[in-house]
């Protein structure tokens, strides 16, 4: 009898480290996959090739809001939400969205009406455009926002609607199976990166005369991103 209990305890004893090590090394190639934006993906994403906006901090937010906040092996998608958002950017608002100044030709605003979620035919018009004019990249990148008007818990959600109003639309118009594949969403209320005047010039579907900061940040910035992740 105590023969058997030793031989449990010392079995115990030598696979334990073992099973310890193992779980060691696997937390950590996670980690090294989140923090490395060369790394070799955790999950199978589509080829990309290296644009000259592909900076290593926007490979690296990119990766994480494809893994964490958006695309999934199984297709699956989901959002970033505004209090997540400061971790998957890493960097402070300004420079988030300073990441983007070389996209303006490429990229657009779809904005919104207060207090709205709903797409008019302007929106639907721009959104349709840039979602066809893919050029061969594999991300199409949706930051979803809301002006300071109302309260914050409003307008995270405010934030949320916008994003997934968009992704709706491009399921319902677009015949693409891959497209559960290609969006990554974020969802930023009106916590994080508020987009200033500077993206008046932007393709925008808001009209000439609405763009206040206000107006600019009832929006959802769409782009694709061709970036070797």
């Amino acid at each position: 009898m105590r023969y058997g209990i030793h031989l449990v305890v010392l079995l115990v004893c030598l696979v334990l480290p073992v099973a310890l090590v193992v779980s060691w090394v696997q937390a950590a190639k996670v980690r090294l996959a989140l923090e490395d934006p060369d790394a070799a993906p955790g999950v199978a994403l589509a080829a990309a090739a290296d644009e000259d906006y592909c900076s290593l901090e926007l490979r690296k937010i990119l990766r994480r809001v494809l893994q964490s906040c958006g695309l999934q092996s199984t297709g699956e998608v989901r959002g970033c939400q505004p209090l997540e958002a400061r971790k998957v950017a890493t960097i402070s608002g300004d420079d988030f969205n300073a990441l983007f100044a070389p996209m303006a030709d490429r990229a657009g605003i779809i904005q919104f009406d207060n207090n709205s979620a709903e797409l008019d035919p302007r929106d639907e018009e721009l959104l349709e455009q840039l979602f066809a004019d893919q050029r061969g990249a594999s991300y199409f990148f949706v930051v979803a926002r809301s002006s300071p008007d109302g309260s914050a818990a409003r307008n995270r959600e405010l934030s949320q609607e916008r994003g997934e109003a968009v992704l709706e639309h491009l399921r319902v118009t677009f015949d693409d199976p891959d497209l559960d594949k290609e969006v990554g969403l974020l969802w930023l209320g009106e916590e994080f990166a508020q987009l200033d005047q500077q993206f008046c010039g932007w393709n925008r579907s808001g009209a000439a005369d609405e763009c206040r900061t206000t107006d600019l940040n009832r929006s959802a910035f769409l782009a694709w991103i061709d970036c070797n992740i």
